[in-house]
């Protein structure tokens, strides 16, 4: 019997975002080129919090349903798929959808869509809702359901499908590997990932902080070496750095310093997404070095791949902290007050 229906956890209000409500609703159509999948586990990424708490603007449909990390069983496909069949283990990621017809999808780049489908609080080209994965099922286009690993288990693989993409696209796009240098600031969720693909392509991995509270996990990570931000930091590192990948969601960073440490004509890249803009870049500091401020959205199909595989050959083990879906408020409440240490992830626990 088809599927017409999911339940999941909802909110309905940003002002009482920590609200989850057990809510039934309707799937978009199943589509001919669209895979069903069962929830089994859903990562809680940080994305999940800017959303509900308003903090990246209105709700655009009439509640949300958040949860961009799925791992579960394909149960239905349509009519024009071919790579997925019923009982396989996928993942679905922050992005389900693409319109397939501009320069960006034609190019292989569908993550840089001009009208990408997101993993939730977004509608499809017919103005059908897509909620996301604090459900028992989501849908997602073929392109964007990936086949898992035999050797990755179901809840260390979830919050990659995010979490994991959103560093590993920029390191492999800017040739971090063995005999290369890789600054990460801050070692939240996604600095973390940072650390551990970065190790695991073979650079050597420095870490920014504001202290030196995580400089234990972050040398238990792979990382090389760790510099607590303190005036004067920099001083030592001029010019030292292949790239530099900025995963905190914070817009008080010192950029000036940061720049210094990066090599003629490299990158410092925004994966963190401060809610507010950047207001202290000074232009001399880029000529300086001829560095470039820049930033990166998820990755495509073959980074994706590419990044499972790495993971399952390199063993990457994320640092995840299970529990119930029920329990989502308190996950969100952990990424709030920065306690996570470094991902959630739930699993599922409503009745179908």
């Amino acid at each position: 019997m088809a599927i017409t229906h999911a339940t999941g956890y909802a909110i309905a209000d940003p002002k009482d975002y920590l609200n989850f409500k057990l809510t039934k609703y309707e799937l978009e159509p199943l589509e001919d080129d669209r895979v069903t999948v069962a929830v089994e586990v859903c990562g809680v990424c940080g994305s999940d919090h800017h959303t509900i708490s308003g903090g990246w603007g209105p709700f655009a449909t009439k509640f949300v349903v958040t949860g961009h990390e799925v791992v579960g069983k394909v149960v239905e496909v349509g009519s024009k798929v071919t790579q997925f069949k019923v009982g396989q283990r996928v993942g679905v990621g922050a992005q389900v959808g693409s319109c397939h017809e501009c320069k960006a999808c034609k190019s292989g780049l569908e993550n840089y869509c001009v009208q990408p489908v997101h993993g939730y609080n977004t509608l499809w080209y017919d103005g059908a809702e897509h909620q996301g994965g604090y459900s028992t099922h989501v849908r997602a286009q073929e392109l964007f359901v990936f086949p898992i690993p035999e050797k990755l288990k179901s809840v260390e693989v979830a919050s990659m499908l995010c979490g994991g993409i959103t560093v590993f696209s920029p390191l492999v796009r800017n040739g971090i590997g063995a005999g290369k240098k890789v600054g990460v600031v801050g070692l939240g969720g996604l600095g973390h990932y940072a650390v551990l693909f970065g190790a695991a392509l073979g650079a050597e991995v420095t870490v920014f902080s504001r202290s030196d509270a995580k400089k234990a996990d972050a040398l238990a990570m792979g990382a090389k070496r760790f510099v607590a931000t303190t005036p004067g930091f920099e001083k030592d590192l001029k010019r030292d750095l292949d790239l530099i990948i900025v995963t905190a969601s914070s817009a008080q960073l010192p950029l000036d310093e940061l720049l210094s440490t990066l090599d003629i004509e490299k990158k410092l890249v925004f994966v963190g997404m401060p809610e507010t803009g950047l207001s202290n870049v000074r232009s001399q500091t880029l000529s300086d070095n001829a560095v470039s401020i820049a930033s990166s959205h998820l990755g495509n199909r073959s980074e994706m791949l590419r990044m499972l595989d790495l993971a399952a050959e390199k063993d990457v083990k994320p640092w995840i902290t299970v529990m119930p879906m029920k329990d989502a408020a308190k996950a969100i409440k952990a990424v709030e007050d920065n306690s996570v240490r470094y991902r959630s992830v739930l699993t599922q626990d409503i009745e179908a």
